[in-house]
């Protein structure tokens, strides 16, 4: 599913906490269109990492459900430290917007404050989460599948 209504090459994009890990361990599972628009976004210094996407590789590492070969801080503070790309802290407008969203969406915490984030910024949200990509489908957010 394409989500036609995001233009990656006019907004920042930001990444859900899988395409960071995709992109910056080189699994292969970005889409070739998704890796030109992180190309160009990290050329035009439009590429954002939302703080509990940090939150989150930090637990995935604590749990070893992921391997990032180092000391998670270590990792975070590589992948910040590419080119064009910022941290997005957890601003009150996201934190409780996260809790307001004018539309029905799933419990996730780290999904509704990627969306609040998204929304807040407008920015265009990179993912493959398929719940997410239908939210957006239906005009509450722009988002670009990351598998394209």
């Amino acid at each position: 599913m394409r989500m036609e209504s995001a233009d990656p090459a006019r907004t920042s994009l930001l990444l859900d906490t899988h395409v960071v890990l995709w992109a910056t361990l080189d699994t292969g599972r970005l889409g070739k269109e998704t890796e030109t628009a992180l190309n160009l976004a990290s050329r035009e210094d439009r590429l954002l990492i939302s703080a509990i996407t940090l939150w989150e590789i930090g637990l995935l590492a604590s749990k070893r459900r992921i391997n990032l070969h180092r000391d998670a801080v270590e990792w975070v503070r590589g992948a910040l430290g590419k080119p064009g790309v910022h941290a997005v802290p957890l601003e009150p407008e996201i934190a409780v917007g996260s809790n307001q969203l004018p539309f029905e969406m799933h419990a996730d915490p780290a999904d509704r404050i990627l969306v609040a984030t998204a929304r807040h910024l407008g920015a265009t949200l990179v993912t493959a989460d398929r719940l997410l990509l239908e939210l957006a489908n239906r005009g509450h957010f722009r988002a670009i599948d990351a598998a394209f």
